[in-house]
């Protein structure tokens, strides 16, 4: 007599595909959320409150304040915050409010409840690791689509507001805290927190971006069907093709051409420039970066050397 089978499957528990759609999201959301908050933790704790080191952005206005009045960092994380919390609301939408809410609350009670130990009292070791775990925790609640920082919600409101860039924004914010710092702190203070500052966004921008830094390659060539056939063959990447008709000289001669856009990893830039220059040395190329691609062939091929 066959066994009737349960909800459980015969083996072990079935999960609906759109159950797992659901789940896998925010199972990689909440290990990158934890595993920023502890790296921030473990940053602010071990390297740069013992030593009165601050950071740009809401982290630095929240060290400097405590530096000053010696309220609790974990308290001051909150109240700073709590503002550009309404801004992500407002801005951004609810989704991203709430898992930004709940990372801070999540730094704020670490701080409070784990005790993590002073590892040195050199400056400059202080300044670079200090940065660097408390960028790598930032940019690990960015990937899980939260933040620990809000500065960039800032950023993105006043730039709606007035027009300006972001990056601008953000760095005369930071210009004003550590001009603070040198005020009411001391200049090498400041001076060593603008270091901890650019450790602390290097990493973020490694940690969001990845080491995959990808560029995007524009060629133009009249051997561009021998291009073609290498960047599929050999680069092993896809490709889109598309007519152009260019213009030069004094008299605006014009001719007509196919260009070729591609997208590949900064590892192998180096030999499609060799291939390149083995079909076409006078072929014209064009390369801007690209924070990152989805779908297509980039990521789904290993490198072949």
């Amino acid at each position: 007599m066959p066994r009737k089978k349960s909800m459980l499957g015969y083996r072990g528990l079935h999960v609906p595909n759109g159950l797992k759609d659901t789940l896998r999201p925010f199972v990689r959301d909440t290990f990158f959320i934890v595993s920023g908050i502890f790296s921030a933790a473990f940053g602010l704790e071990s390297f740069l409150l013992p030593n009165r080191f601050i950071d740009g952005g809401a982290t630095g206005i929240s060290l400097l304040v405590s530096e000053i009045t010696f309220m609790p960092l974990s308290a001051l994380i909150i109240l700073v915050n709590a503002p550009f919390l309404y801004m992500a609301y407002k801005v951004i939408g609810k989704q991203f409010a709430i898992k930004a809410c709940i990372a801070i609350l999540g730094l704020a009670l670490t701080l409070v409840l784990v005790n993590f130990p002073e590892v040195t009292q050199d400056k400059l070791l202080v300044a670079v690791f200090g940065g660097f775990f408390l960028g790598a925790g930032i940019g690990l609640s960015i990937r899980g689509g939260s933040v620990l920082d809000g500065t960039e919600v800032l950023a993105i409101f006043l730039s709606r507001k007035w027009g300006a860039k972001i990056g601008d924004i953000i760095i005369l914010i930071n210009v004003v805290i550590f001009l603070a710092a040198a005020y009411l702190l001391s200049i090498e203070a400041a001076l060593y927190s603008m270091l901890t500052y650019l450790a602390a966004s290097k990493t973020l921008d490694f940690v969001v971006e990845g080491i995959e830094e990808y560029t995007g390659v524009t060629i133009i060539s009249q051997k561009s069907e021998d291009i073609r056939k290498m960047v599929i063959e050999k680069m092993g990447r896809g490709l889109t093709i598309y007519p152009a008709r260019g213009g030069y000289g004094k008299n605006g001669s014009q001719q007509e051409y196919e260009v070729i856009y591609t997208v590949i990893t900064r590892l192998e830039i180096r030999k499609l420039h060799l291939e390149i220059d083995h079909i076409d040395p006078n072929a014209f190329v064009v390369m801007n970066s690209i924070n990152d691609t989805r779908g297509g062939m980039v990521k789904k091929r290993l490198l072949k050397h």
